[in-house]
């Protein structure tokens, strides 16, 4: 009977002995794992157009990305919190829970950390590209619509102008050289305006028609009998 408690002691201590080893080796989360986490995400989310004007540089020299940068920043607000944290690279952190030594490994939690925020940073990256690449599609497709827009006559009404840079023409006769490079839309704009400036005064259906300019040089004129309006187009 004395050998058999002795037996049942001995193995319990063993137990016990081997229950504080994996104790004392367990590699546990840090308490201040989430939070930091959270912090960052949020931080690097916020730097958004920090890391935009980075990406558009990135020519010149200098580390495009900033999640060092996101990580120290908010490590040093951890750090202001709670003074026990060591430097973000510092060595491993031992902290007693319970009377137990529990021990983690604070370079694996922060590269895992690191890791998802390099893939927040990819994914907003990708989503600037993106957008990029729709806006120049559209502004392609903008010049392709201009470059193929087409002006009536306003002498003739029948052609469309011919443009060239600073040269406007029509088979009926109208030729003018312009100081100007003029596009088909802001020539048509120039005729739209000049007809609603002369409609907010006269009701009358004002004619444009080709005369010297102050130089000399023929120019495009818009006028109307009945109200005098006189006004240069090009």
């Amino acid at each position: 009977m004395l050998k058999c408690d002795v037996s049942e002691a001995v193995l319990t201590s063993l137990m016990d002995a081997q229950l504080r080893h994996r104790l004392l080796y367990k590699r546990s989360t840090p308490p201040w794992r989430e939070v930091f986490r959270r912090r960052c995400v949020d931080r690097l989310k916020n730097s958004r157009s920090r890391l935009v004007d980075r990406y558009r540089q990135r020519s010149t020299a200098g580390a495009l990305s900033i999640v060092d940068e996101v990580m120290e920043e908010e490590w040093t607000a951890l750090q202001a919190e709670d003074r026990r944290l060591l430097s973000l690279r510092g060595p491993r952190n031992m902290q007693e829970v319970g009377g137990v030594v529990q021990e983690y490994d604070e370079l694996a939690v922060l590269d895992e950390i690191q890791q998802e925020l390099m893939s927040h940073e990819i994914s907003i990256i990708q989503e600037y590209e993106r957008n990029l690449q729709l806006e120049q599609q559209y502004l392609s497709s903008v010049v392709e619509d201009m470059e193929h827009m087409h002006v009536i006559c306003p002498i003739c009404h029948t052609n469309n102008l011919s443009i060239n840079s600073c040269f406007v023409s029509c088979p009926c006769g109208l030729h003018i050289s312009t100081k100007r490079s003029v596009t088909p839309d802001v020539l048509q704009h120039l005729l739209e305006s000049r007809v609603s400036e002369h409609r907010e005064t006269c009701l009358q259906s004002p004619v444009f028609s080709i005369a010297p300019g102050a130089e000399r040089s023929p120019g495009l004129f818009i006028s109307c009998k009945v109200c005098d309006y006189l006004s240069v187009v090009l």
